[in-house]
């Protein structure tokens, strides 16, 4: 297990990121995609997501798509009593993103959330409806206290740039698939998104398990006593505005998770991750999972 640093506390919340608005959120929070589509694992996930909310990885990422509902509603059960404690982001999809399909996908989603506002609610990904409809509807919401702020996932530089150009430019963070082995983004979307104050969440930041298996995270992983997952995440959580939220299923990996916000990688950690995933030396299109 992790040695924690000095004056650090794993109950508290976790290290934020200031938003755009001037509000926070968690550097380190929890993934749902799969979560609740299976009866038998119900309880053991929810025992994950409460473990992680007492960890301090307070930020609970789910969406509409996920498993048609069944997520949000697990989500709902495990946050009950406890929704002060969540910083809660959930997404709507490009097809419900019309001014007035965006309203109702919302309202949908707090039902079956059981919550009666979503602190962050993401355009899922782009769709057909016009972004300027998306931003209004987006607008309107905040505006009745459904939601506390907005944001998009899976937007290349291009997008960003056309979503500003419609008056996105209250948006608060872009969700991307973004790890060791998906480099992509860092050579012209992370320096516009710096340069413009807008943070990015690392969506699936172990590659769905992939990267455990790796000679170079594995052998990084035994030189500092952790896990390779933890590797992965601290590689993430070591750059400026960069949140993850890792998925698990039960308690300990949670736990796991957790505790990678301690660990914390060496110039030579780095440069040997570096050489063994290469920086991108241009343009690349934003990968999707």
């Amino acid at each position: 297990m992790l040695k924690l640093r000095k004056g650090h506390d794993m109950t508290l919340a976790a290290e934020a990121i200031e938003l755009p608005s001037g509000q926070t959120m968690p550097v380190l929070g929890q993934g749902t995609w799969y979560l609740g589509e299976r009866p038998e694992r119900r309880q053991d996930e929810i025992a994950a997501l409460r473990t992680g909310l007492d960890l301090g990885t307070t930020m609970i990422d789910t969406a509409e798509m996920y498993g048609d509902g069944a997520s949000e509603e697990l989500v709902g059960e495990a946050i009950t009593g406890r929704r002060s404690d969540v910083f809660l982001v959930d997404k709507v999809l490009p097809s419900n993103a019309s001014r007035r399909g965006t309203v109702q996908a919302c309202r949908r989603s707090l039902r079956r959330l059981g919550v009666d506002h979503i602190d962050l609610y993401l355009l899922h990904w782009r769709g057909s409806h016009p972004l300027a409809e998306t931003i209004e509807a987006f607008a309107e919401l905040v505006d009745a206290g459904d939601i506390g702020q907005w944001g998009v996932s899976n937007f290349d530089l291009s997008d960003m740039t056309d979503l500003f150009e419609a008056g996105g430019t209250a948006c608060a963070t872009n969700q991307i698939l973004y790890n060791l082995t998906r480099r992509g983004p860092e050579y012209d979307l992370l320096p516009w998104l710096r340069e413009h104050g807008i943070p990015v969440m690392a969506y699936s930041p172990i590659e769905q398990g992939r990267l455990l298996g790796h000679p170079q995270v594995a052998e990084t992983a035994a030189r500092h006593e952790v896990t390779p997952a933890q590797v992965a995440l601290a590689w993430l959580l070591r750059q400026d505005r960069i949140a993850a939220i890792p998925r698990s299923s039960n308690p300990e990996h949670t736990r796991e998770n957790a505790e990678a916000r301690d660990l914390q990688l060496s110039e030579e950690d780095v440069a040997a991750l570096d050489t063994a995933f290469p920086p991108p030396t241009g343009p690349q299109p934003l990968e999707m999972l």
